[in-house]
């Protein structure tokens, strides 16, 4: 049985939502909250949420909200191994991760998806 590795959370929350819902939940954290926005990767934009990053992601053909979370560990592959043995669903097909990057997308028994990555320092 591999050995557990620590995890923290990452600094990233993604939240996807819904075409006909996007607009609205961009002014809502813009306007209302009147959370700064750190950048704008069309059609995505990028909110200051306390020491997190909200990213808020137009997804057609959605048909609800998904927010997705940032988990970092020092030991990346250590941490495959202890998710697989634990049972958690991966779920690589979410998004497409880069070449060589020290990661992958997991699912939690909630449906939460997870994006676990070597930590960055």
């Amino acid at each position: 049985m591999p050995a557990q590795p620590a995890f923290e959370g990452g600094r990233n929350i993604a939240m996807k939502v819904p075409a006909h819902h996007y607009d609205a939940t961009v002014q809502f954290y813009r306007d209302t909250l009147r959370l700064p926005v750190l950048a704008q990767f069309a059609p995505n934009v990028v909110f200051a949420f306390g020491a997190n990053q909200l990213w808020i992601d137009r997804v057609p053909g959605a048909g609800q909200t998904e927010l997705w979370l940032e988990m970092e560990t020092a030991e990346p592959e250590a941490a495959a191994d202890w998710l697989a043995e634990q049972g958690l669903t991966r779920c690589d097909e979410a998004e497409p991760l880069p070449e060589g990057f020290r990661g992958r997308w997991i699912s939690s028994p909630a449906g939460v998806v997870h994006l676990v990555r070597a930590a960055q320092s």
